[in-house]
């Protein structure tokens, strides 16, 4: 695994042109760029980098051709809604919850002062029914429940202690979600990249392979290609494509063969490359909203009710924004290394988000390799998939990790 992260002090964006990547002074070119101009396709001279950050865009890494295949190929398939978290039935779950009360406040008073802000509350109510929630959401629901007395937008222990928290499930439980109002706001579909797929399909994943100079083991073994469409209207909050992996957490694809139970999950995307497949007439950038800040801090996002995760509203304050581009490849690690070249901690620095479409229709495509933090759990996975693969016609070795989708 490449060193992963690159510090600078001004956002720009740097042009690396073909004769100098390899000699770019950086653990992170040295490692990553030689690998860029290897794709039969990848003919850009230059490449830009942001310089605070990870994010490498490689305009021209997909032909025309290629963008309109998969486009087609995605239609064809059939694309369904994106959704974070289902809408129905919120109440019933939120109640199936084992929490006490002065639980949820510590777990929501981030500072430990006593009180909760708004922007304290806010950065815990993404399970709020699917529903992205505002400033002004919060105080509606405050004044709904009749949780805020003075109006002063902050709960005391005392004023919480008041409250009963199966008002509040209500409230969500009851409130109408528009498309607009969810997290993420689009269509999406998979489409197979393993052996016998369409051979663009083959080819975009031995491109990625070879920008990554990832094993064939671990990308081949990845998830397959999703396709994604956003209409007029379209976004996607600011988010991380994967999540941190604790002793308690099991990854998406390990855990078919790990054999371990473990109370949470999630998707262990080491690396994503994101496509761009059509010019987007209006809107649609791809939004880094800290990329150049030194430190990283979750209250600071949210600054005198306006939150950077918000790609409806604040994209425009957003510190690194790309301009969707047909062809054009947008790859970045979503984790720190360890030290002992294996993967580490989550890069909270990796947040980003789908602005706005104010004008038209945005296709892209993600690939995501995935790689298990726990090295044992990860090297057991390959073999159990290789044993599958050389299982003959008919076996179980008919089946990957790709199909499962």
């Amino acid at each position: 695994c490449h060193p992963l992260h690159v510090r600078a002090r001004k956002p720009e964006t740097l042009a690396i042109t073909a004769a100098h990547r390899k000699d770019f002074g950086l653990p992170f070119f040295r490692a990553a760029w030689p690998a860029i101009g290897m794709g039969s396709h990848c003919n850009s001279s230059s490449v830009s980098v942001a310089a605070h950050t990870f994010a490498a865009e490689i305009p021209d890494f997909l032909t025309e051709e290629e963008c309109k295949l998969i486009v087609h190929l995605a239609q064809l398939k059939g694309l369904q809604k994106s959704q974070i978290l289902p809408t129905d039935d919120y109440e019933e779950a939120m109640e199936m919850i084992e929490i006490s009360q002065m639980d949820i406040f510590n777990l929501l008073d981030h500072n430990q002062d006593g009180q909760l802000q708004l922007k304290e509350v806010l950065t815990h109510t993404r399970l709020g029914n699917g529903r992205w929630m505002t400033p002004e959401n919060i105080r509606e629901m405050y004044t709904a429940v009749k949780a805020d007395p003075d109006g002063n937008g902050v709960l005391s222990l005392e004023e919480f202690k008041q409250l009963n928290i199966r008002d509040f499930h209500k409230y969500m439980g009851s409130q109408k979600v528009k498309m607009s109002d969810l997290v993420r706001n689009s269509q999406h579909t998979w489409l197979y990249q393993g052996e016998g797929a369409h051979q663009v399909m083959r080819a975009v994943r031995q491109r990625v392979m070879r920008l990554t100079r990832l094993p064939p083991e671990i990308v081949e073994h990845s998830e397959p290609l999703q396709v994604v469409r956003y209409d007029q209207g379209g976004h996607y909050h600011a988010h991380m494509d994967s999540g941190p992996v604790f002793p308690e957490t099991a990854c998406s694809h390990t855990k078919l063969v790990a054999n371990e139970s473990a109370p949470f999950e999630t998707s262990c995307r080491y690396v994503t490359v994101l496509f761009y497949l059509n010019n987007v007439t209006g809107g649609g950038e791809t939004v880094f909203p800290i990329a150049d800040n030194r430190t990283y801090e979750e209250m600071s996002l949210i600054q005198n009710d306006v939150d950077l995760r918000d790609t409806r509203k604040n994209c425009d304050k957003g510190n690194l924004r790309v301009k969707p581009q047909q062809g054009t490849a947008v790859f970045w690690y979503n984790y720190l290394s360890d030290g002992e070249g294996w993967v580490g901690e989550l890069d909270d620095f990796a947040l980003h988000g789908g602005c706005l479409v104010t004008q038209g229709t945005k296709w892209i495509a993600n690939n995501w390799i995935n790689v298990d933090p726990n090295r044992r759990r990860q090297l057991q996975f390959q073999q159990e998939m290789e044993r599958y693969a050389g299982a003959g016609p008919g076996a179980p070795g008919e089946w990957t990790v790709d199909k499962a989708y």
